[in-house]
């Protein structure tokens, strides 16, 4: 009697429930009905960042013509969106694509091992109870964002303790926290605390943002003109991709000339604001020591940080916070600011594959020696995907980039009857690695460590181009000479046929 290798429990385990896996999730129902595959997420709801973040004024930092996802355009009135009518949006995708029955919330995956043999990661899961259960899956892909949800960026300032009022962190803020009638110092000034900021004032307290270093800022429009008039004249798929295109075009256009002009650019953005805040108006406020776009720029919808500093609701403050005080904060210039509440908008702190003990065989695997392959997967490890979306764009850009990817490779193992690929670099690779990060924001530079690296050599890097990319990709063939396809040692039963999706 022959011995059958069991199945594994499922073809691809996704984890997250975010934007990047309902991305991947909707990608395999679509283009892959026959293959079983759950979202793994441990919260108790849907949509990753935007569930948890639930701070005042918090919205979306792209336009949501690109932050939408291609295969389902942004139909909401607002270019930039609350954080509400995102969730909303990625209910209604996971409603509209059948995804809600392969959701597992509340499900921690704590451990994955590579097991070698049986061309399969077995993953430990913890339930809400505390529970532990496991499962097998040929396919893993890590779409858990790339902060950590536990614990924000959040350094001890000395005195704390003798802060008579309330501090609080906008990673876990506080629902029972009333501002109205109160003085409110923010500490920070990038975009979580520009959003804050306005909201804030316009809950009716009086804010001031403290900055150690400035930050760059742009206006835009909440609403977008052009997407309405398109929307009135065309029937709405071709105006959705009509304006899909245009964004992603004109953001990569302006990135790129504010790197290769960024004192020209420079100057524009300062002349933008100097008009936005007219007597309100400090130069050393509002130039940072570096050029646009070495950090995220910030946005600005409808100008509603430069309305609020113009009305007297709210203040810019630059310093280095000596201690705190019960009444407020001491600065080390001698200046001391009011303050009934403090916010530290400090920021996030990185944390890789959602902190799941990644393991090959039992071996603890380090994502730290493995370099990017192709934006989606990393050098030697097997059927595994990660998804990292760009810092200069949308996320979700590079999302359905690597969705679509990930959906030609299961259909090649199926058509070819492979159960594994691998991104194969050998140990005297000669790689260089490319260890100068293109943005110098404090959370990629303290997580720097514990990322994947990055070469100079395309195949081999995380790019931040998403033309560039989609091009690449549709362009260079899978059989590369680098992605391998093998047959399990035990063999495995082929999965269904999958129908290619090209990425838009």
């Amino acid at each position: 009697m022959t011995n059958t290798p069991r199945p594994p429990d499922l073809d691809v385990a996704i984890i997250g429930a975010g934007i990047s896996g309902i991305s991947m999730a909707a990608h395999i129902a679509r283009d892959c009905p026959g293959r079983s595959f759950a979202l793994l997420e441990r919260r108790s709801a849907v949509g990753g960042t935007w569930d948890l973040f639930r701070y005042p004024g918090v919205r979306s930092d792209s336009d949501m013509h690109t932050l939408g996802f291609g295969f389902a355009p942004w139909r909401g009135a607002d270019a930039i969106a609350d954080g509400a009518a995102i969730r909303d949006y990625l209910n209604e995708v996971v409603s509209l694509h059948g995804l809600a029955r392969h959701i597992r919330t509340g499900t921690r995956v704590t451990a994955a091992d590579w097991d070698s043999a049986g061309a399969r990661w077995h993953l430990t899961l913890v339930d809400e109870a505390g529970r532990a259960d496991r499962l097998s899956a040929r396919f893993l892909v890590l779409a858990a964002g790339y902060y950590d949800h536990d614990a924000a960026h959040d350094p001890a300032l000395p005195g704390e303790a003798d802060f008579a009022g309330r501090i609080v962190h906008p990673q876990f803020w506080p629902q029972d926290l009333y501002v109205a009638g109160k003085q409110v110092a923010v500490i920070g000034s990038g975009a979580t605390a520009a959003t804050l900021v306005p909201a804030l004032a316009a809950r009716g307290a009086q804010v001031t943002m403290l900055q150690r270093t400035p930050t760059w800022f742009i206006a835009s429009p909440r609403r977008d003109r052009l997407a309405h008039a398109l929307h009135r004249m065309l029937p709405a798929r071709l105006a959705a991709a009509l304006v899909r295109a245009r964004n992603i075009r004109l953001n990569a256009w302006f990135y790129n000339r504010a790197r290769r002009a960024p004192d020209k650019v420079g100057a524009w953005l300062k002349r933008r604001a100097a008009l936005a805040l007219g007597p309100a108006w400090d130069e050393a406020a509002f130039a940072p020591p570096y050029g646009p776009w070495q950090q995220r720029l910030c946005l600005v919808p409808d100008g509603d940080l430069f309305a609020a500093i113009r009305s007297g609701r709210a203040r810019v403050v630059t310093g280095t916070i000596a201690k705190v005080a019960p009444a407020g904060l001491a600065l080390a210039d001698g200046q001391h600011l009011a303050a009934d509440v403090i916010v530290k908008a400090t920021g996030l702190k990185l944390a890789v594959a959602g902190k799941i003990a990644l393991s090959k065989d039992g071996a603890a695997i380090n994502l730290a020696e493995h370099f990017h392959y192709k934006d989606c997967m990393l050098s030697n490890l097997p059927n595994l995907v990660q998804v990292f979306g760009y810092l200069n764009a949308s996320w979700t850009l590079r999302a359905d980039l690597v969705a679509a990817f990930t959906v030609r490779i299961l259909d090649h193992m199926a058509r070819t009857a492979k159960q594994v690929a691998t991104p194969v670099l050998p140990a005297d690779h000669g790689l260089t690695i490319d260890d100068t990060l293109a943005f110098s924001s404090g959370y990629l530079q303290r997580g720097w460590a514990i990322m994947p690296r990055s070469s100079t050599e395309r195949r081999w890097r995380l790019n931040h181009d998403y033309l560039a990319d989609r091009a690449f990709l549709r362009r260079d063939r899978l059989e590369d000479g680098v992605l391998r396809f093998d047959r399990a040692p035990a063999a495995l039963a082929p999965a269904p046929d999958c129908v290619i999706d090209t990425p838009r």
